[in-house]
Parts: structure tokens; sequence; C-alpha cells
């Protein structure tokens, strides 16, 4: 029906209502046999037609959507009659001199049941028969919703009025203990979450929707945690901010993901800080093809720096990072491509020159622990030297920050790849000591995600059905999310007066294979149908990992959920010859001086070597 007809139809019951609601109203009390002033009754009726179509108009009842009835809609009708029989009084008191009371009491009862009625039976309708009468014959997954408030009864409705929705809501679990009981749309509140895996069993449920966006991060882990233990296929929604401001829909309705379980809140960043730092400022990353570079990209963008230069060895990784900017952000970002390495110092040297950057953000690095060990030479190349050159060069030319990313394999390091990393935070805080720049590090725990990292693998693992390899069943890992990573490097830049190293709070450890059996899960399989295989430690690798060695250890936090450690820089003397001799060494002495130095033990040099 078109909007006219909608409006012409509407106008047209209105009309029929309020001219009979009157008559009736005063036939109730003076019936026919009864004398009665029928010029008082006309220009009563003649008046409450008139009103009741402006204030109709006035408060939208006319092109109202129905269907979707609320309390809004209800008020709006009670304002409307209200205002008219308001008007209707007036009138008959300044024309006839008396206001008969009962009657229009009567007229109002009758306009707020039939204007009323009118509106939501149509919504009864609705419900009732054309969405009943569309569903009946889908099958339907039996879903339970956690969470009885604003949000859930948001999802209860939609998923009630939605005819494509497989999922239809058969309870409610919220740990108000006041709605135990209370039923909404119908739907019965069964208790507390407590109750979760009792009523999965009890009603047979197929499907869980965690609608409680406003809680605290560790608990609404422990929910998600507790639902995937059941078995049965859980998601959650966003943030009832972005729910009612319109950024999301309800049907934005999301598969729980594996940094949902880490149990703790994101770093909020000091956006006007960072803003200071990178608006309208040149920014330089290297590795910005990389996992965690390609985020600080990202990141970086949103503060609408002049120039974000894409410093990269890998050609494919550069040119999708450089698309994907270009596409988002160039009219107003000027985005530079580089190809080269950073371990060509010639040539770190001439692009810091030529484009002498503001920030330089250093993400590339080797990183893989096993592989560094079967080729030390290529850590040391890259980690090392290619560290240096960048440092070096941001020395020299005068650029105001540097950031260098690390890794909680720096700290007391059995590896090769730990071992180069701490030494590489050794070279920047030693030139942090002399250099006009403000040199920092930033060290990371394992990044979600992120190439090379253990999710993308299990994920394929279970793909292709198993099994899932973890190393040792005791093994444990900081993790954080990528966008965690990028946001800490970010502000650590703003917070830095040279030779810091900055690290997340991120909580407590988290088993490997205990990751494992949640990927299981959350992939909609059981442990008994993909297998988990125990392979035993790889060469380098510890069982657990530390984010600050006893040295580097201060109490308080520089910045919520970030710590700062204390600045222990290597020997000058010590740090001169080891780089000197490092392309020298065997790699077996090599790797010796290296871890050596990483933890701080006493390496006896070749005498007289300076």
């Amino acid at each position: 029906m078109s909007l006219r007809k909608r409006i012409s139809l509407l106008i047209f019951v209105d009309s029929c209502i309020v001219f009979f609601s009157i008559y009736i109203g005063y036939f109730v009390l003076h019936p026919i046999e009864n004398p009665f002033n029928y010029t008082f009754l006309l220009l009563s009726a003649l008046t409450i037609f008139m009103a009741h179509h402006f204030f109709a108009l006035y408060y939208g009842l006319y092109r109202k959507v129905w269907e979707y009835a609320s309390i809004r809609e209800l008020v709006s009708i009670a304002k409307a009659v209200c205002f008219t029989i308001l008007t209707v009084a007036t009138i008959q008191f300044l024309f006839m001199g008396d206001i008969l009371i009962r009657a229009l009491s009567i007229t109002w009862m009758l306009h707020m049941l039939l204007i009323g009625g009118s509106r939501l039976s149509w919504r009864v309708f609705r419900d009732s028969y054309l969405i009943g009468e569309k569903k009946v014959n889908k099958a339907e997954k039996r879903t339970l919703i956690i969470g009885a408030g604003s949000a859930g009864s948001m999802i209860a409705r939609q998923l009630l009025n939605n005819t494509d929705s497989p999922l239809k809501p058969i309870a409610f679990l919220d740990d108000d203990c006041t709605k135990k009981g209370l039923e909404i749309f119908n739907i019965r509140v069964m208790g507390p979450t407590e109750l979760i895996e009792n009523v999965v069993k009890d009603l047979d449920i197929e499907h869980i929707i965690i609608a409680i966006p406003s809680l605290e991060k560790h608990r609404s882990s422990y929910l998600m945690q507790k639902c995937l233990d059941t078995g049965i296929h859980t998601q959650t929604m966003p943030l009832i901010e972005d729910l009612l401001t319109g950024k999301v829909s309800v049907n934005e309705i999301r598969d729980v993901r594996i940094e949902d379980l880490l149990g703790r809140d994101e770093v909020v960043l000091d956006t006007e800080s960072i803003s200071m730092k990178l608006t309208n400022k040149k920014i330089l990353v290297t590795g910005a093809g990389g996992s965690i570079g390609s985020e600080i990209c990202r990141q970086v963008a949103k503060f609408e720096p002049s120039e974000i230069i894409l410093l990269g060895h890998g050609e494919n990784s550069i040119y999708t990072i450089d698309m994907e900017l270009r596409q988002k952000v160039s009219s107003v970002i000027k985005i530079i491509p580089i190809i080269a390495d950073i371990q060509d110092r010639q040539r770190v040297f001439d692009i810091i020159s030529t484009h002498k950057p503001d920030v330089i953000y250093h993400a590339a690095a080797h990183k893989h622990v096993p592989l560094m060990e079967y080729n030390p030479m290529e850590a040391v190349k890259n980690n090392i030297f290619g560290t240096k050159n960048i440092a070096e060069a941001a020395d020299t030319f005068g650029i105001k920050h540097f950031v260098m990313i690390s890794t909680d394999k720096a700290v007391n390091p059995p590896n090769i790849m730990g071992a180069t990393k701490r030494f590489a935070e050794m070279i920047v805080q030693n030139l942090a000591k002399k250099s006009n720049t403000k040199f920092a590090a930033v060290r990371f725990g394992n990044v979600l995600g992120s190439r090379g990292s253990v999710v993308p693998l299990f994920k394929k693992q279970i793909a292709m059905g198993g099994p899932i390899t973890v190393t040792d069943p005791n093994m444990t890992r900081y993790f954080m999310t990528i966008p965690e990573a990028s946001r800490l490097v970010l502000q650590a830049g703003t917070l830095a007066n040279g030779g810091e190293i900055f690290v997340l709070d991120m909580g407590e450890p988290v088993k490997i294979v205990d990751l494992a059996k949640n990927l299981i899960k959350l992939s909609g399989y059981t442990e008994d149908e993909i297998d988990i295989y125990f392979t035993g430690s790889r060469p380098g690798e510890k069982l657990y990992e530390e984010l600050l060695n006893d040295n580097e250890i201060q109490d308080k936090f520089i910045f919520p959920k970030i710590h700062i450690g204390k600045a222990n820089p290597i020997n000058e003397v010590e740090l001169d010859y080891v780089l000197d001799k490092l392309k020298g060494m065997k790699v077996e002495e090599m790797k010796d001086i290296l871890i050596g130095l990483a933890n701080k033990e006493n390496i006896q040099f070749p005498m007289g070597s300076y």
C-alpha cells in the first residue's frame, strides 16, 4: 500500500472512531427517550473531529510503522487523545457554559481503546499469522540468550520478527535475581548464568547468543568459555552503544573469536597525545607488509599524517598494504611504497635522508624461533645489523622518534632469535644515551593471527581434520591481538624519553593446549573429532615466556596497562666488539656470545681483542 493510500485509510478509520465514540459516550448517559440538546452534541462532534486530526498529524500518528509499535507510539496516541478531549472540554465551556465531564470521560476511554486497538491489531495479526505461518515449516534452532536486559530483549524481538532467521529464542539467563521467572516476549528468564550447562541439557539448546555487551571483559570471557564448554555454537553481539547509535545492527551478531577469550580489556589510547605526534607528520614503517607493520600503518592512518612511507622487502606484501591504504586514505595522506632490504646500509641511509620522516616504527625482523635456530646468521644480519642500520640512520639524520618492535622472547633467551632481538634492544638503548632521537622498544607476547603464529596453523590443521600438533602440554604463552600490539606501539612513541622498554600488561599466560581446545570448539568440533598430538619442544623453545627480567622490573604503570622496564644497556666496548666480530665468528661461538650477553652472563672475550 502506498503512503497516500495508507494515510487516507487511517484518517477514514479515525474519523469513524471519533464520531461514533462521542455519540456512544453521550447516549450511554442520555438515552434517546431522554430529551437532549443535539446542537451541543453536534458542536462537540465537529470539535473533536477537527481537534483529533490536528493532534494526530502533530504527533505523527499517520506516519508511524505500527507493526513495530512500542511504548513510544502508545504515548503519542495518549497525547493526541488527551489534548483532543481537553480541546472539546474548552469549546463546550466557552460556547455552552457547561462541560459534560462524564460523557467526555467515556469518549476518552473509547478513543484510547479503539484508536490504540486499531493500530496494534495490525501488529498482532502480523506477529501471530504472517510471521508465524512463514516460520511454521522452517527448521529452527532452539536458542538460549544470555542476558535479559535491553540488548537481550532487542535480540529476542529481532529473532521473533525475522522470518529469515533460523534461530528461535527459547529461554533467557540473567544474573539479576529479580528477573528470575519473569517473561520477555513470552520467553522465560530461567535464572542466573551459573545454570548454562543445566539449561542447555534440559531445554535441548542448539544455539547460544551472549547479549551483555557492557559486561567487563574478564566476566565476558568467563561466560564465553562456559558456553563453549557445552559444545554448543556460541555467538556474541556488538557494543550496545554501537547498536543504539546505528553504527551496527542487531543482525551483526558474530561468532565468538579466540581473542574474546583473553579475558582482559584492550588498551585505551591517549588519542590527544598521539595526534600531536602523528597528525600532519611523515611516518616511516619498516616491515610494513607484515602482520604488525601493516596494522601499524592502518592505525597511524587514523591520525591523518601527511605521509606514510611503507618500507619492506617483500614485493607482494608491500603491494597489498599499499593498495589497501590508497583505497581508504590516499585522498588525504600521501602513500609511498619502498622495496628495500634493511641489511643494505647505504640504501637505508639514502631512504632516511631523502624522506626525513618524523617518526620511524621499526617492525622488520625475523621472528620464527625454530627457523632461526637453523639459520642463525640470517637472524643476526636482519635483527641485529638491520636494526643497527635503521637506528643509526635515524640518529644521523635527526629523526625525532624511533620505536622498535621487540618480543618477550628477548628476556633470558635460550635461542638465537630472542638473543638477536635483545641485542637489537641494546643497540637502541645505547644510541638513546647519546642521541637527540628518542629511541624506545616495545615488547610483545605472541600476536594472535599474525603470520607464522600458532593460531593460523591450528586452524589449518583443524580444516584438514586434525590432528593439532602441540609441542608440550605445559607450554604457556602471553597473547595479544594485532590491534592491541599496534596501539601499544603508537602509545609508546608518545611516552618515550629515550631508552625505555615498554611492555603491555597481557594478563595471565595461556596454555597452548587450552588454546588448541578452544579453537576446536570454536570451529564446531569436539576433542573426540579432532585429536591433539604432542610433538615435544622444538629447538630454542622455552616452556614459558617472561616480559621483563628481574633487573628491568618496575612496580608502577607508566600508562594504564603499560609497564616500563629499566634501561640495562650493554657496555659499549663489548657492544662494539661483538658487532665488529659477529660476521667472522663461527655459528656456535656466535650463538654462545649472543645468548650470554642477552642473559647478562660474564662473557670471556679473547685477550687483546679490545
